[in-house]
């Protein structure tokens, strides 16, 4: 379980370096000074585009585009439930956006989690989780 809470957080921490509802982003940065740091804005640019291939290549090759799907409208159909019951208000879009990076965030999170727990569920590995 550990293991997923700090996939989960890194893939958040991605997602939320890139871009969230305060002024402490990376697409608020360049577009306020990046043309001042063109070098940094394009390095700290390569390094966050790493990340999501990571996370998108691994995501993408464990539960693919429909599992994708399935994990973001379970996530969805969880705040609906949370929405109807009067626990979660939306009326507050700098919250909503946190909400979305959270349910991206853990999207990600299950996606590369995902051999992790099949291997413990079934006790298989798969061709890519063989150590050699």
């Amino acid at each position: 379980m550990t293991g997923f809470v700090s996939r989960w957080a890194f893939a958040f921490i991605l997602l939320a370096a890139t871009f969230n509802p305060t002024e402490y982003n990376y697409v608020n940065w360049v577009m306020d000074y990046g043309q001042a740091n063109l070098s940094i804005a394009v390095l700290t640019g390569l390094v966050l585009c790493i990340g999501y291939i990571i996370y998108l290549r691994a995501t993408l090759r464990s539960i693919g585009a429909f599992g994708m799907l399935l994990v973001l409208a379970l996530v969805g159909a969880t705040l609906w439930v949370l929405y109807d019951l009067r626990v979660l208000r939306l009326d507050n879009a700098s919250f909503n956006l946190w909400l979305a990076l959270g349910a991206l965030s853990f999207v990600l999170g299950v996606g590369l989690s995902w051999s992790h727990v099949r291997r413990a569920l079934s006790g298989q590995a798969d061709m890519d989780d063989v150590d050699e």
